[in-house]
């Protein structure tokens, strides 16, 4: 038996999703049923699915109430993943632009398994208050193809689990092989996301750092962008650069460009990304 499902896809400097409006929350998706839909040849294609659900359609626990609406993300294989950087953008666009949400009078409130998460308009397009990160110095090692010996790596939590590598020249990063997943040892609970950056030279032009970077997020791959990788990777590199770093960084990644702006707050220092988000074609499909 088959239902058919309204979706839109949309994307955020090619880090791209299938947004399903479910405000009900009637639609209870499979993880093959995931995969199905982000299947680049067999799909619609993309690195994951936006759910758009009411929070309090949610079942009880899994609620924000301080936010109406809840981005359920799930990964192309199905696995649910706490945060989504690019994805807040794309799902905060699609509520704008379906008059489900206002984000012009006051900022606009997203609920996710990170907790809820503040938008506003940004000059790159929208930017998202990503809140409180945390730098874990364990050693971790990651090997990886196109890498001639394994190297350290630098656990920081964004809502979300990565492990950042610093290479000392973009020749190294343009050499990684990222359709073989890198091997973290010893690998954490969670698994990671693991990004690869290279800094520019200078590192610091203007007040402003600057970095390229590659990424494989876990139960996706190599994607083209990956927001809180994306911060992840300014907040390691402004670690490793010690108290003289900047606060405001611009991101190379291979589908464009993200700011990101460490600010300090009553709670403590939060990490903010900014960028674009589109919105491509909506259409139906049909789940087996």
């Amino acid at each position: 038996m088959t239902r058919t499902v309204a979706f839109t896809k949309g994307h955020g400097t090619g880090n791209d999703f299938v947004i399903l409006p479910d405000p009900d929350g009637e639609l209870v998706l499979s993880d093959d049923q995931v995969a199905a839909l982000t299947d680049r040849r067999f799909g619609i294609g993309a690195d994951g699915t936006l759910r758009v659900v009411r929070s309090a359609n949610l079942p009880e626990g899994a609620a924000t109430p301080d936010a109406e609406w809840f981005m359920d993300y799930r990964n192309a294989d199905g696995s649910a993943a706490e945060m989504c950087g690019n994805g807040t953008r794309v799902f905060a666009k699609y509520l704008v632009e379906s008059g489900l949400a206002s984000i012009d009078d006051a900022p606009l409130r997203i609920g996710t398994r990170a907790g809820t998460k503040v938008l506003t308009r940004s000059a790159l397009g929208f930017e998202v208050d990503l809140g409180l990160f945390a730098v874990d110095e364990s050693d971790v090692l990651v090997r990886a193809r196109g890498l001639d010996v394994p190297r350290p790596g630098l656990g920081i939590d964004v809502g979300n689990p990565h492990v950042v590598v610093a290479l000392g020249a973009a020749a190294e990063l343009d050499a990684l092989d990222l359709a073989l997943q890198p091997v973290l040892s010893p690998l954490p609970p969670h698994g990671a996301n693991v990004e690869f950056v290279v800094p520019a030279d200078p590192l610091v032009t203007g007040g402003v750092g600057a970095i390229r970077m590659r990424v494989f997020e876990r139960g996706v791959g190599e994607t083209l962008s990956c927001g809180t990788g994306v911060a992840a990777s300014a907040l390691a590199v402004r670690h490793w650069a010690g108290a003289a770093a900047p606060d405001e960084w611009i991101v190379d990644v291979p589908g464009g460009i993200l700011g990101v702006r460490i600010v300090e707050e009553r709670d403590g220092s939060h990490v903010l990304l900014s960028g674009p988000a589109t919105l491509v074609y909506s259409g139906e499909v049909a789940l087996a």
